[in-house]
């Protein structure tokens, strides 16, 4: 930090201070409630991160978890089109985004009970509402509709469930439930990892989607161990970045390889059945009446 303060930010102070000084109230109001007033005055008005490192790994964390929340927001809508483009499933696995729609549902109530700060679990939100997004097209272009309702109407239970009504999950339930979502998350790849592996191509995943994970992941270990003393938390996105590692070598492997087209089975037809015919013996056949005579009677 302290080459980036001198080499840097120092000589471009005379730039950089009165951007900073004039910046709107409501402006700095978000940054105090953010980071606080001491690393406020400190990094925004005082130009300095090397006064207080503490302030400025939170800072830091604060901008990446803002940037993963944004990012969230349409981390899913190429794989929607995608979907919706081809009008085809193939290459995703619908039980890989149940089960991380599960997983993400708990994160997120989990986040709210505790009231950790939004910005290191929002983007769960908003991945989720995607990921049923993304599950229906599924199944509606697999030629399940009711299924795809049932799956509707599943999530909407679990929302009022774990969110609207807290009565129905206690806080030691939600605890448990969240040490579950860490093996949901690995639960969650694992199907979309064989599915590529089984078809031999990634076909409809969206690349944009699996990078953006990877990094999304990364960046909340980072978060969590700057902002959130929960080792649950911790060890769900270390074991959702691990496997998240394994997706993106797979895009990288199968990158111009088509999905396996599925075998159709041939259609099965009957022998078509000849009259028989009669054996032929090579003689000729005898008349069988009478032949007229030319023989005059006398």
């Amino acid at each position: 930090m302290d080459v980036l303060q001198k080499s840097v930010i120092e000589p471009l102070q005379p730039v950089l201070r009165p951007i900073a000084l004039s910046l709107p109230e409501p402006v700095h109001d978000a940054i105090v409630s953010l980071i606080g007033s001491d690393c406020h005055n400190a990094l925004v008005l005082g130009l300095d991160v090397t006064k207080d490192p503490n302030c400025t790994s939170l800072a830091i964390s604060k901008a990446l978890g803002l940037a993963i929340v944004g990012a969230s927001a349409i981390v899913k809508v190429p794989q929607i089109l995608k979907l919706i483009g081809s009008q085809s499933s193939a290459g995703v696995s619908f039980v890989s985004y149940a089960l991380e729609t599960a997983s993400l549902l708990i994160t997120l109530s989990y986040g709210v009970r505790n009231q950790f700060p939004f910005s290191t679990y929002g983007e769960s939100a908003l991945i989720a509402v995607q990921d049923v997004v993304v599950g229906v097209l599924v199944l509606s272009f697999a030629g399940r509709p009711t299924a795809a309702a049932a799956f509707v109407a599943v999530v909407a239970a679990s929302v009022y469930a774990l969110l609207l009504d807290q009565s129905m999950v206690d806080a030691q339930t939600m605890a448990y439930l969240q040490a579950g979502a860490g093996a949901l998350s690995i639960a969650s790849k694992a199907p979309q990892i064989l599915t590529i592996w089984s078809e031999g191509g990634t076909g409809q995943l969206s690349a944009f989607a699996v990078f953006n994970y990877l990094i999304g992941s990364l960046s909340r270990i980072f978060t969590t161990l700057q902002e959130v003393d929960d080792k649950l938390i911790l060890y769900s996105f270390i074991a959702g970045f691990t496997l998240n590692v394994i997706l993106a070598g797979q895009m990288l492997y199968y990158w111009k390889s088509p999905a396996k087209p599925k075998k159709q089975a041939k259609p099965t037809s009957k022998p078509v059945q000849q009259a028989p015919v009669a054996a032929s013996t090579g003689a000729s056949p005898k008349p069988s009446g009478k032949t007229p005579t030319t023989r005059r009677r006398g």
